[in-house]
């Protein structure tokens, strides 16, 4: 036994690290300077960011890409409202996490950090926790870590300065000392689920983040269901390997991809919210088509749109549930015909589509530009990505190796989290090349963060669009004014060398060279610097995928 203590932030820190915290991001400040070494000393590995909403989303990225629970330590008051964004894209995403943040004593009604943190928390849909004694403060932070895993919530643990300086010690290693409980579905609900299957000669299955744990069992009641397969967005990945995988449901679908799933008989999302992006406004959804959700959350079953059937309970244990009742019995054909099959291969990735080059002298194709860096770059790789009119093509057309290479937090929709979430995927996945793609935009909105990937070695490649614009607001507003969203041409490529990364400016295939060297230089291990790239990019006039979206507002 260890004893830990002398004081309530001494027990918090050391308590996260006992349940099973993987990683701490933050900016330390006077209140949660020892709580912050108290996790270190327990052995939880800590990364410095330059601003609270890098933390938060670093911490988001992590817990995504590890499947442990990641922590953003903050200051009170301010150093919480810097994280909001953070905290607020963690959120909506049901992101597993703790927020360690510090707050005013409750008889410190003048001091200069005091806000009331419980209601911004949960003005977010976040989860406010406190530790509210140094009696309580084992068992607080046992509930607010049970709350993190057990809902898939983010949880800011509240410690007033007050209490957190209160002697206090206790007996350590400390336990959770319940299991994260996993939901079966009814006999019924498996029944007619089966009977569904039986019924559709076009079955599609759409895989989301709620089934991400789950793709081997989908897959292989997929093969025996004659099923299709397609994942979210932020599921990218999941059944890469499969043949009969038609990649992204959504804006990102290839035309092949999209005919395939618009012509289904049956949808069933996996964990999978089928929302106005993974279903384009409904425009995937035949209407003749028969729609099933499998969800272990009740509130997420028809939250989106009407489903004639809904089943609760865990992905991975439905779909073995389903495929017991399936055995012994013919296996079915369905979707999975040799034309659809060659047809997948043949047309379902965007790389296989013709680009009509819009590449100049002095500006590439935002297309001919991604197909390129897939070829050139590792294909053991994470890819995040940043919001924005760009977005589409390092998705759609930058490969991944599984459903750990792709990082994609969005729910928020905000831009300038991508270098944030590129760093916290890299900590979680540290064997895996770290890729970015961002607009110039959201890029230089986040770019303080770059120091932090420097001073950590990351070997981080950042691709960066830039149109020298907000784009999305340029090719929405097509008759206005543009001088709100334009900007004059930035050396990217000359900061990022400030920064102690290396730059290199594209603007042909040909200056791709020098990202070619820089691979060659990584893969001997001589390099751990990142690699910005400053690609001046053609306009594409506006995105299908952003024409969709803003028909949504």
């Amino acid at each position: 036994m260890t004893t830990y203590g002398p004081t309530v932030a001494d027990v918090v820190g050391h308590v996260l690290a006992d349940l099973g915290v993987g990683h701490a991001f933050g900016v330390v400040g006077s209140g949660n300077f020892v709580m912050t070494n108290a996790l270190r000393d327990g052995g939880v590995p800590y990364t410095a960011a330059r601003h609270e909403c890098g933390a938060a989303t670093m911490a988001d990225a992590y817990s995504r890409m590890s499947g442990r629970v990641g922590v953003a330590s903050l200051h009170q008051g301010c150093g919480l409202t810097n994280a909001m964004t953070g905290i607020t894209e963690a959120a909506k995403s049901r992101t597993p996490m703790i927020v360690l943040a510090a707050d005013t004593p409750v008889a410190a009604l003048r001091n200069n950090f005091r806000i009331d943190q419980d209601a911004l928390v949960a003005g977010v849909g976040a989860v406010s926790e406190r530790v509210y004694s140094a009696a309580s403060a084992v068992a607080d932070v046992q509930r607010a870590y049970r709350t993190a895993v057990t809902r898939r919530r983010t949880v800011v643990l509240n410690v007033a300065l007050d209490v957190a300086a209160a002697a206090a010690t206790v007996e350590g290693p400390v336990t959770l000392g319940v299991e994260v409980p996993r939901v079966r579905p009814t006999v019924e609900s498996v029944t007619r689920l089966v009977e569904m299957i039986g019924a559709a000669r076009r079955p599609v299955f759409v895989a989301g983040r709620g089934a991400r744990a789950a793709g081997p069992q989908i897959a292989e009641l997929a093969s025996a269901s004659g099923a299709l397969l397609a994942t979210s967005a932020v599921a990218n990945g999941l059944f890469a390997d499969d043949e009969y995988s038609l990649g992204i449901s959504g804006g990102f679908s290839s035309p092949t991809t999209a005919e395939l799933i618009a012509d289904a008989d049956l949808i069933v999302g996996w964990g999978c919210a089928l929302n106005m992006w993974t279903m384009r406004h409904g425009k995937l959804i035949n209407p003749d088509a028969v729609v099933v959700q499998v969800d272990d959350d009740v509130d997420a079953i028809g939250a989106h749109r009407p489903v004639d059937l809904g089943v609760i309970g865990d992905c991975g244990l439905t779909a073995a549930d389903v495929l017991a009742e399936l055995s012994g019995r013919e296996r079915l054909t369905g979707y999975r015909t040799p034309e659809v099959k060659s047809r997948i291969a043949e047309s379902s990735r965007w790389q296989d589509v013709p680009v009509d080059d819009s590449s100049t002298a002095d500006h590439i194709d935002p297309r001919t530009l991604s197909i390129a860096l897939d070829e050139i770059l590792p294909t053991d790789r994470i890819v995040s990505i940043d919001s924005g009119n760009f977005m589409g093509y390092p998705s759609t057309h930058l490969s991944v190796p599984d459903e750990n290479g792709f990082c994609f937090t969005q729910a928020f929709q905000s831009i300038g989290l991508g270098l944030h979430t590129a760093i916290g995927a890299a900590v979680a996945q540290p064997d895996r090349l770290p890729v970015l793609g961002t607009g110039d935009g959201g890029f230089l909105m986040a770019i303080s963060e770059l120091e932090t990937a420097v001073r950590i070695g990351l070997p981080l490649v950042v691709i960066v669009y830039n149109d020298a614009a907000y784009g999305a607001e340029v090719h929405h507003f097509v008759d206005a004014d543009m001088a709100t969203v334009t900007f004059p041409d930035t050396d990217i490529a000359a900061i990022a060398e400030g920064f102690g990364a290396t730059g290199v400016t594209v603007r042909t295939v040909g200056d791709l060279d020098e990202v070619r060297a820089w691979v060659d230089r990584y893969a001997a291990w001589e390099t751990m610097r990142p690699l910005v790239i400053d690609a001046k990019i053609t306009s594409d006039g506006g995105s299908w995928w952003l024409a969709e979206a803003f028909a949504g507002h």
